[in-house]
């Protein structure tokens, strides 16, 4: 009976599973965007806005953003192109979904860490990407 109530605890039933805080979205916002920008083998990534700030979003809770550009090592490639291949090499380490049908850029969600993306390459050359955090409670 004991083996069966520790079972149960560790694979959840009965339990809800908790949301992050908008300080662990945001952590795992930055080091997604993060992460991309290293998986496509971008160079100079930097760093356009560092997040890190509470932005109150109605009901007593908070957003998280961050945002960064990198150079492609091709200054030719098209924004359309980067926006391409960051959204592929998303899908091989994070689970976001894409919303909406995409034109030159791509807005893509993630349910697990309440965290959505915005492909939006513009230069030909240069990655672009930014992200937020849904509106969540501060602890």
């Amino acid at each position: 009976m004991l083996v069966a109530t520790i079972l149960a605890a560790s694979c959840g039933v009965g339990n809800t599973k908790s949301q992050p805080t908008a300080a662990q979205a945001g952590a795992n916002l930055k080091a997604h965007i993060l992460k991309l920008l290293d998986k496509v083998s971008a160079r100079g990534p930097r760093i356009t806005d560092p997040g890190g700030k509470d932005i109150p979003c109605g009901a007593g809770k908070v957003k998280r953003t961050f945002a960064a550009t990198a150079l492609d090592n091709a200054e030719q490639t098209t924004p359309r192109s980067l926006n391409e291949m960051m959204l592929g090499t998303l899908s091989g380490f994070a689970d976001y979904r894409l919303t909406g049908p995409g034109g030159p850029d791509f807005n893509v969600v993630s349910e697990g860490t309440k965290t959505s993306l915005h492909l939006n390459s513009s230069k030909h050359g240069e990655y672009s990407v930014s992200g937020e955090t849904a509106c969540l409670s501060r602890s």
